[in-house]
């Protein structure tokens, strides 16, 4: 094992110790001998079996079968989730060919990023990770279930799902994917139309015609951002079957996987001998593992936040110290867009997940000895699925080299020596940045602030010809307390445009920039934030700010004695807590924690526990 792996995982076990003592002891008394209904009373039982068959009603009241609880993340306007409609039949019949039930227990809203970007919908999106897990809660509160199955894979939605199966940890828990609709037209094809829309030089129905080619189909889209990133990690975490992450909806493999995930939840249950709670298997290496795998891949910065609250939930502290810490032993081993032009149908074909985690086991970055779903050890997830012409699903050995290193390397001869983010600190606090999309000559910009309030004002002032020169763009009063964070992704064409022209560009902001983070230098996250009294409140226009992402510095250019001297400024953002269901997370926004811990509203501030 990799030194600075182990140390930062010891460092984290000693920071969480009374946290995680307390959850395990949580779990512990949740724990039941028996099936959890058999505490319910008749009148309870009744009401929770009505709808059943007779012969499933049997079985629910004799207690000698499992019941699988199914948590769902579908709508068909989500292109991710759509396929999920035919899946609790699925699930119930794999179940039933077992011998035991399986029953809806809640659903829970996935609203799409995509939809909603530059939308004040956008401002709901993160508040929906926490309201999720509020409602797969719910869902499993009935305590009629033995395991539970997980169906979700994008951005807020598998990480709210997390936070739920964790809080509910004595259950067996299984996620399920549908996996990532076919390639459409290339990334660089998808972003050159961007780029020449926000130039002027292409039409809407061209932009329109170019955005539809990419996300054309059921499925997840394909470039590597947040909801892909979720299905790597929590693949690496040991939460999915080996290999499941990126088939296709529409391969026959994908329907053989959900059934022998729906029939495994049910082998692991406590009626059975190999009783395996996500207790068990979720601790602090399976932790550093999603870490390691992120800072790996150069994956979604929203994850700086997701990993932090899932963590949480285990009882685990986790700070952005220790993602830049690992950050420097940990190799890129991929290019996937917007960190190269291959999408992740083209990792999956390069080696995938089976290779990915061999060249993380081989360079010593990840625990081996975790447990998982599939019992203990991360060796069944260096192997692929396959369906032998029987229809038998089987897995065999992952391939041992890539199969296309323009897209997934070798530990031996990785895209750079160091991992995708960077944590970058100085007088305007904390922040993050995805290095590994932005090239070695755009990571150190010094240039003056030209400071907004929106991102619609920044985009305007693009547009109008104002920001023809160098400049770090200053986008604040967009963090969590502020507007609940929404993403400025729609900024990246627009600032792409400006480094095209040859001007040194930056962002800094305390809002999210996504999974999708693009070429442009981007700070994101910087916490404390505005409304806060962050540092980001008192920059002026002209002010020199330094963003260095080599060496992981983002500063204020300016004297001690100016600063003290400057007043904090205020923003009335009145009109953006009203309409589009704004005004009904108030709550919310007052109890969210920064962006460091996780931007959570379901827990209180570390500081009243450390």
């Amino acid at each position: 094992m990799n030194k600075t792996v182990i140390e930062v995982t010891d460092r984290i076990r000693a920071r969480s110790r009374t946290l995680r003592a307390q959850y395990l002891g949580d779990m512990q008394r949740a724990q039941n001998s028996g099936p959890h209904r058999g505490k319910l009373s008749c009148g309870n039982l009744a009401h929770g079996f009505a709808a059943c068959t007779p012969n499933e009603k049997q079985k629910l009241t004799l207690m000698n079968e499992a019941n699988i609880g199914i948590i769902s993340s579908y709508n068909d306007m989500l292109s991710a989730h759509q396929p999920y409609e035919s899946y609790p039949d699925k699930i119930r019949k794999a179940v039933h060919e077992m011998g035991s039930i399986a029953q809806v227990a809640g659903a829970v809203p996935a609203m799409c990023d995509g939809v909603t970007q530059g939308q004040d919908g956008m401002e709901l999106s993160l508040f929906s990770r926490d309201n999720i897990a509020q409602g797969a809660a719910i869902g499993l509160s009935h305590n009629m279930f033995d395991a539970a199955v997980f169906l979700g894979i994008c951005d807020k939605i598998v990480p709210g799902l997390l936070i739920a199966a964790l809080r509910f940890g004595h259950l067996p828990s299984v996620f399920i994917p549908a996996g990532p609709m076919q390639s459409g037209i290339t990334n660089a094809e998808k972003a050159a139309v961007r780029q020449r829309y926000a130039k002027g030089e292409a039409t809407r129905d061209e932009l329109l015609a170019a955005e539809s080619a990419s996300y054309h189909s059921a499925g997840t889209c394909t470039f590597y951002g947040t909801a892909n990133s979720n299905q790597l990690l929590v693949e690496l975490m040991g939460l999915q079957l080996p290999g499941s992450s990126f088939v296709n909806p529409t391969d026959p493999l994908r329907d053989a996987l959900t059934d022998y995930a729906a029939q495994l939840a049910t082998k692991i249950t406590a009626l059975g001998s190999d009783y395996r709670p996500l207790y068990h298997v979720i601790d602090e290496r399976s932790i550093v593992n999603s870490i390691v795998g992120l800072l790996a891949t150069g994956g979604s910065t929203n994850h700086t936040m997701h990993i932090v609250a899932y963590a949480r939930a285990a009882g685990i502290i986790i700070t952005w110290d220790d993602f830049a810490e690992l950050s420097k032993v940990v190799p890129l081993l991929t290019r996937i867009y917007p960190n190269g032009p291959a999408d992740i149908n083209h990792f999956h074909a390069a080696g995938g997940m089976a290779f990915l985690v061999k060249q993380l086991i081989k360079g010593g970055l990840v625990h081996q000895d975790v447990n998982t779903i599939m019992g203990q050890g991360l060796d069944p997830y260096t192997k692929e699925p396959f369906l032998q012409q029987d229809g038998k699903l089987i897995w065999r050995d992952g391939t041992e080299d890539s199969l296309d290193t323009d897209v997934v390397r070798p530990i031996s001869d990785p895209f750079s020596q160091e991992g995708g983010l960077s944590l970058l600190t100085g007088n305007l606090g904390r922040s993050v940045i995805k290095v590994s999309a932005v090239k070695p000559e755009n990571r150190i910009i010094e240039a003056p602030a030209a400071v907004f309030h929106s991102q619609n004002d920044l985009e305007a002032a693009i547009k109008s010809g104002e920001l023809k020169r160098d400049c770090v763009a200053v986008v604040r009063f967009q963090g969590p307390k502020a507007l609940g964070m929404p993403e400025l992704h729609k900024l990246t064409p627009h600032l792409g445009n400006l480094q095209d022209q040859g001007f040194n560009v930056a962002l800094v902001t305390d809002g999210r920039m996504s999974g999708a983070s693009g070429k442009v230098p981007a700070a994101i996250h910087l916490t404390p934030e505005a409304i806060e009294g962050g540092l980001i409140g008192k920059i002026q226009d002209g002010d020199l700010i330094r963003l260095d992402a080599e060496k992981g510095e983002l500063s204020l250019l300016i004297s001690e004695t100016d600063l003290q001297q400057r007043e904090q400024v205020q923003q009335d953002l009145t009109a953006s807590h009203q309409g589009m269901g704004r005004e009904l997370f108030a709550t919310q926004r007052a109890m969210v924690t920064g962006a460091e811990e996780g931007a959570s509203s379901l827990f209180p501030p570390l500081k009243t526990l450390l």
